[in-house]
């Protein structure tokens, strides 16, 4: 906000109270809605910047089809659901292959050609290092705009410092965003 960036909060039912598909469903009508209120907010209309955060980088990435999106910051995310569906997160989530199929980025082919960035921590558990570095090498391969940063000694809570920081490298990934992605 400390660089005139508009920020709204999307929240959803959490799993075992939704599924995946649900929770996904509730995430592009909460930005519909966004979208629809941006003039009455003040707010440019020329699409949303979507983020989040654990969870919320997986949501991120299932938001960059919305028609309203215009690009995406994923913070320490996962992108292949199949090691969530193998573990014990499966017993909220009740994922059948299928749906972590339909909702793992990674298993897709291709995907959208709005700019995205993925950052991750040094410091992060290493499936969530190795499932960023992998989801900005596929985007990378379909020829899809990515940008991959791991931030030096973050962890996974402590990264968010740099989106709370107006400074923050976070905040500096997001303004570039914004900057790359507005109209001439």
């Amino acid at each position: 906000m400390a660089h005139g960036i508009n920020v709204a909060l999307i929240g959803y039912t959490l799993a075992p109270d939704a599924t995946l598909d649900d929770i996904v469903a509730e995430i592009h009508a909460g930005i519909d809605f966004l979208a629809g209120q941006l003039p009455a907010l003040g707010a440019a209309a020329e699409g949303i910047v979507v983020s989040g955060w654990s969870a919320g980088g997986h949501l991120t990435l299932m938001a960059l089809s919305n028609a309203h999106v215009r690009a995406g910051m994923a913070i320490s995310g996962i992108y292949d659901l199949e090691p969530i569906r193998h573990s014990y997160l499966n017993e909220k989530l009740k994922l059948d292959e299928a749906a972590s199929r339909r909702n793992s980025p990674m298993m897709a082919e291709g995907g959208t050609a709005k700019p995205l960035s993925l950052v991750v921590g040094s410091a992060e558990l290493p499936l969530l290092r190795k499932q960023t570095a992998d989801f900005a090498g596929h985007r990378a391969r379909y020829g899809l705009p990515v940008t991959y940063e791991e931030i030096a000694g973050a962890d996974h809570f402590s990264i968010m410092n740099q989106m709370l920081a107006p400074q923050g490298r976070i905040t500096t990934l997001i303004r570039q965003l914004f900057e790359r992605t507005a109209s001439s």
